[in-house]
């Protein structure tokens, strides 16, 4: 199967649009969460993705948050105020959906959590490390992660204490080794100073895994986040990727 893998849309409708026209045809898609945070779109977002055939989706911290699963003094001011505007502006139905989604997926070759296996919703798994304690958290060949917005493959070699950062190109083909984490950076809001959207395309027949970056509209974006009165940060970010 092809299956489209995201993560971290941050309520960016124009980057997932991007993602999804560039992506083309695909048999799944499986989002590792944040569908909401930062952005000034969170409603058309959610409905989006929940037209996706053969989705699966699971709950980011961004999410939680909105539905009050997690303290908003949890994140920094700038964070909160627009997880404050989030709330406000999402409709009970959509509301429902980020309640119902699960913290983890487990399918019989692929763990698919947001943060880190240990710590599904909030973990970062930024340094090789912090990765290889996580390698005991799964017991499927591979896991799926999103959240620190970074495109990148940690990899546990048997009988090796620890496991190898991998920092991918775009559009090459990896074939995945059993034993590896894989992240497949942040739609609406990278942070690797490439302001491109990110995603992967997983061929689970083979597990080969491809990673592409789309360019897209960005100051429409950021028109949209200043008429709603997001924070500055947030807006001048997406313009570097940072």
């Amino acid at each position: 199967m092809k299956i489209l893998i995201i993560s971290d849309i941050h309520a960016n409708l124009t980057a997932l649009e991007a993602v999804f026209a560039n992506a083309g045809e695909v048999d799944a898609c499986w989002c590792l969460g944040d569908l909401v945070g930062y952005g000034p779109d969170p409603n058309e977002c959610i409905a989006l993705i929940r037209q996706q055939n053969n989705l699966i989706c699971i709950e980011g911290n961004h999410d939680a948050a909105v539905i009050e699963q997690i303290e908003l003094t949890a994140f920094n001011p700038e964070a909160r105020l627009a997880l404050n505007w989030t709330r406000a502006q999402l409709t009970a139905d959509n509301l429902q959906y980020l309640k119902s989604l699960p913290e983890r997926v487990e399918l019989d070759l692929v763990t698919l959590v947001h943060g880190s296996p240990r710590q599904p919703v909030w973990e970062y798994l930024l340094d090789t490390r912090t990765a290889t304690l996580n390698f005991s958290f799964f017991k499927t060949p591979y896991c799926l992660v999103g959240h620190t917005h970074l495109p990148v493959l940690y990899y546990l070699a048997e009988e090796s204490r620890m496991s190898t950062l991998i920092m991918p190109d775009n559009s090459t083909q990896l074939a995945l080794a059993p034993r590896t984490i894989l992240n497949p950076g942040s739609v609406g809001q990278p942070r690797d100073r490439d302001p491109r959207a990110s995603y992967v395309i997983l061929d689970t027949d083979l597990f080969i895994c491809e990673y592409h970056r789309v360019a897209y509209d960005v100051a429409a974006v950021q028109e949209r986040m200043r008429k709603h009165n997001l924070p500055e940060r947030h807006i001048q970010r997406l313009l570097i990727g940072w």
